[in-house]
C-alpha cells in the first residue's frame, strides 16, 4: 500500500523536512483490524498533546479523517502517522507559515513469538540511560536516538526487550514497551514527568484496571521494587501485554493478575 503525504499517494519527502533534518515531529504507531484503528482516541489525545507543547499547528481533524481513510484502505496491519513541522531552510528556527506535513505509511503486523504472549519474555539490562527533559516527557517525538541506541545493545534472540533507566537509575520503560509491576495487588508503572514515552496501551490500562477491582499507583521505581514485584508485564498498543519472565537473575511467572490485564488488554485492542 501507498504511503500518503498530505492525504495524497507519495514515495518521497521534500529534503527540506524538519522532520528528516531535525526529527521535528510527532508519530503514532498504530494498530489497524478490519479497517478499524486501535485505541484511536487514546493516540489522537496524545498527538494533540504533543503539538500543544511543541506549537504545531495541525488540523486535528482532517488528521483524524486522513487516518480512519487510510486505515479502512489498510484493512489489517500496522499505520503509522507522523505529523512533522513542515518543511523551512536550513536553520532551527522554523520558517514563518510553515504548514504541517502528514506522513502515512502501513506494514503488516510484525510476527512476534506465541511465546512472548504465553510464556513471557526476558529483559535484557540496557546501558543505554534515558535523558531527563521534562519539556519532552511522555510525548512520541521523532528524536528516537536513545532507543536505537539501547535496542542495538543486543542481537540475542533469548531477549524480547530491554530494560531502561534514567540517569539517576529510576526505572522507566522498555525500549519499545510500557512497564508494569504488580506488588501486593496493586499495579504499579513508573512516572514520566522527567523522560519516558507515555504509551497509549499503558493509558488505557490504567484507566480500565480500576473498574476490574485492581488499585494503581504510578510513582518512582527503583530496581529494588522491580526485584520484590509479584508479577511484570510490558505492554504496547501492537502486541497488547506480555509477561516479564526474568531480568538478570531475577525471575517470575506469569501471574492471575497479568492474565487478567492480558485478557482485559485484547479487549481495548478491539475497542
Amino acid at each position: 500500500m501507498h504511503s500518503w503525504i498530505d492525504g495524497l499517494p507519495a514515495d518521497a519527502i521534500a529534503l527540506q523536512s524538519r522532520g528528516l533534518a531535525y526529527g521535528d515531529g510527532l508519530f503514532e504507531t498504530i494498530g489497524v483490524v478490519a479497517g478499524r484503528p486501535s485505541l484511536l482516541e487514546y493516540h489522537l489525545e496524545r498527538l494533540a498533546l504533543g503539538c500543544q507543547r511543541l506549537a504545531i499547528s495541525a488540523d486535528h481533524a482532517l488528521v483524524r479523517a486522513e487516518l480512519c481513510r487510510y486505515a479502512q484502505l489498510l484493512g489489517d496491519g500496522v499505520l503509522k502517522l507522523i505529523l512533522t513541522r513542515g518543511d523551512s531552510q536550513r536553520g532551527y528556527a522554523a520558517a514563518a507559515g510553515a504548514a504541517p506535513r502528514r506522513i502515512l505509511q502501513a506494514s503488516p503486523f510484525p510476527a512476534y513469538p506465541a511465546a512472548h504472549a504465553e510464556q513471557g519474555v526476558r529483559l535484557f539490562a540496557c546501558r543505554t540511560r534515558l535523558a531527563e527533559q521534562p519539556l519532552l516527557a511522555g510525548l512520541k517525538h521523532l528524536n528516537r536516538l536513545e532507543q536505537v541506541l539501547a535496542r542495538n545493545e543486543w542481537q540475542d534472540p533469548a531477549y524480547a526487550e530491554g530494560l531502561m533507566c534514567d540517569q539517576s537509575g529510576r526505572v522507566i520503560e522498555g525500549v519499545y514497551s510500557n512497564l508494569f509491576l504488580l506488588k501486593d495487588g496493586v499495579l504499579l508503572t513508573a512516572g514520566l514527568a522527567r523522560c519516558g514515552v507515555a504509551g497509549v496501551m499503558r493509558a488505557a490500562l490504567l484507566d480500565s484496571a480500576p473498574d476490574h477491582g485492581i488499585a494503581t499507583q504510578v510513582r518512582d521505581l527503583t530496581l529494588q521494587d522491580l526485584a520484590q514485584a509479584d508479577e511484570v508485564f510490558l505492554c504496547n498498543s501492537v502486541y497488547g501485554l506480555w509477561p516479564v519472565r526474568a531480568f538478570e537473575s531475577l525471575n517470575w511467572s506469569p501471574g492471575p493478575l497479568t492474565r487478567k490485564l492480558q485478557a482485559i488488554a485484547r479487549t481495548l485492542l478491539d475497542t
